[in-house]
């Protein structure tokens, strides 16, 4: 991931272009100074990263319970009753496999810090130790009373800005940011061919028991197969539709290297936007690989320790910070 960087801007060009003085003349191009990720990281390094929303909550249970109630059905009701044995084997196995990789990847995404700027370092010490140049600005949430970074937006959910915020997603409780994006392509990915896997498998069921006896084809009673398996048509059907929309939106994002909420604000365009094959490996966290696939790289729902302290002081009141010109 690059290191985020701080909004920073002419003092002049903020206020506006009719001022007319001395000061005119120490008019800049905006630019962007990079800060060490080390500096913005949160001081509580070691602590887990989850939101206690009520909503979030119920929304990530009921995912789970989804996922587990798709793998029974094909289970037991369809799998096992089979008589062919390799069928049940290789449609088991590669089905559990997707479910226990949407599975992770919705953990990750969830206890994933998404890239959250810590609170409070709205400082005098803390606006010191930036270096920023004379003649510039920096800003600051007033919700959060945070110093915000370039692409950092605030989220009223989890209460924090989130470098890169593309949304927030109540179905992973949390937001979608520059650390985890990647974990939450992945569970939508993972979701879509579980479930057109489970589409497929309830397609051929159907078909199979048409041709035999239905007393035969399950280990549930006829009117109890049927009910199972329609519950799990519409709930494949639905989420095929849903979670491969969000994933190649996700992706379009990626490469466009444009965030939701840029693109909704209309802030597309304004730093500089990376070719998309950059993109994608700043969002998958390296070249192509294996890797690219896997939630366990980078295993682990801990911020990174080898913080640097936010510097003390009192916030400061003002939302725009004039760095004074000498």
């Amino acid at each position: 991931m690059k290191s985020p960087v701080h909004r920073c801007r002419d003092v002049e060009h903020g206020r506006g272009q009719g001022r007319a003085g001395p000061r005119a003349n120490c008019q800049q191009a905006e630019q962007r100074i990079p800060i060490s990720k080390d500096v913005i990281t949160s001081s509580a390094a070691s602590a887990m990263w989850f939101i206690r929303d009520a909503c979030g909550i119920v929304c990530a249970v009921i995912t789970w319970l989804l996922v587990l109630y798709a793998d029974f059905v094909v289970l037991f009701v369809m799998l096992v009753p089979s008589k062919n044995l390799t069928y049940s084997i290789v449609n088991g196995t590669l089905f559990n496999i997707l479910a226990f990789l949407a599975l992770a990847s919705h953990l990750r995404a969830m206890c994933t810090d998404p890239g959250a700027v810590p609170k409070g370092n709205a400082t005098k010490e803390y606006i010191e130790s930036l270096q920023l140049k004379p003649g510039q600005v920096v800003y600051k949430c007033p919700k959060c009373c945070s110093i915000k970074p370039d692409r950092a937006h605030h989220c009223s959910v989890c209460k924090r800005c989130i470098r890169k915020m593309d949304h927030h997603c109540p179905w992973v409780n949390n937001c979608v940011g520059e650390n985890n994006q990647k974990y939450f392509v992945l569970f939508t990915m993972y979701i879509a061919l579980v479930s057109l896997h489970s589409l497929v498998m309830v397609v051929f069921h159907f078909l199979y028991c048409f041709e035999d006896d239905w007393t035969k084809c399950s280990s549930f009673s006829p009117p109890a197969t049927v009910i199972l398996l329609i519950l799990l048509c519409f709930e494949g059907l639905l989420f095929l539709i849903f979670t491969s929309v969000m994933f190649g939106t996700q992706v379009h994002s990626i490469c466009t290297d444009e965030t939701g909420i840029e693109r909704l604000k209309g802030e597309t365009g304004r730093w500089g936007n990376l070719p998309y094959w950059e993109a994608m490996q700043a969002a998958f966290g390296g070249p192509l690989s294996l890797a690219w696939c896997s939630p366990f790289a980078q295993l682990s729902c801990k911020r990174p320790p080898g913080h640097v302290p936010v510097p003390q002081g009192t916030i400061i009141e003002e939302d725009v910070i004039e760095i004074p010109l000498n």
